[in-house]
């Protein structure tokens, strides 16, 4: 199952904190088959004010679990570095890991829906991920990510290209 997983780092040495993250998620993966998105830099949106800019990029790997199992890794994951989901929503962070897609997987739980509910809105997420599967139709709304991305508004949050590799 090709499963769509969004980064985010604002708090320590956030290039770090993204390839911790990405190779903990490639350790998931089956047979560790993956592709990654280039490194992008945003400012923050909805966070509390005062709050660093993020690094973000997009992964996907091959998953054979349940999207319930792998929340909960990723979940255990953010916790185990540093995420206090008792801080307000948003909050700075040295990890964000949201489940963009699943497969072809529609999820509506009560803790997980998928596709992720604001990724048609997020300018962060679908240029990184547009580069790595522009083609691909975002269950729900029947457009390609790359349409998602040319409708979102001009003028929206500043998005800056960091680094192809990392």
């Amino acid at each position: 199952m090709k499963v769509g997983l969004a980064l985010g780092s604002n708090l320590g040495d956030r290039l770090v904190n993204l390839q911790r993250a990405r190779d903990f998620l490639v350790g998931l993966a089956q047979e560790n088959c993956y592709r990654q998105a280039p490194l992008y830099e945003s400012a923050p949106v909805d966070c509390p004010t005062g709050s660093p800019a993020f690094y973000n990029s997009t992964i996907e790997i091959e998953f054979t679990g349940t999207p319930q199992g792998l929340l909960k890794k990723t979940q255990a994951y953010e916790v185990a570095h540093g995420r206090d989901r008792t801080l307000p929503v948003n909050s700075p962070r040295e990890i964000d890991i949201d489940i963009l897609y699943f497969g072809e997987q529609e999820v509506r739980e009560k803790n997980l829906v998928i596709p992720h509910p604001r990724l048609a809105q997020r300018r962060f997420v679908l240029l990184p991920l547009s580069t790595m599967a522009p083609e691909r139709i975002i269950k729900g709304n029947g457009k390609t990510v790359r349409q998602l991305l040319r409708e979102l508004p001009a003028g929206g949050e500043a998005v800056t290209f960091v680094r192809q590799d990392w």
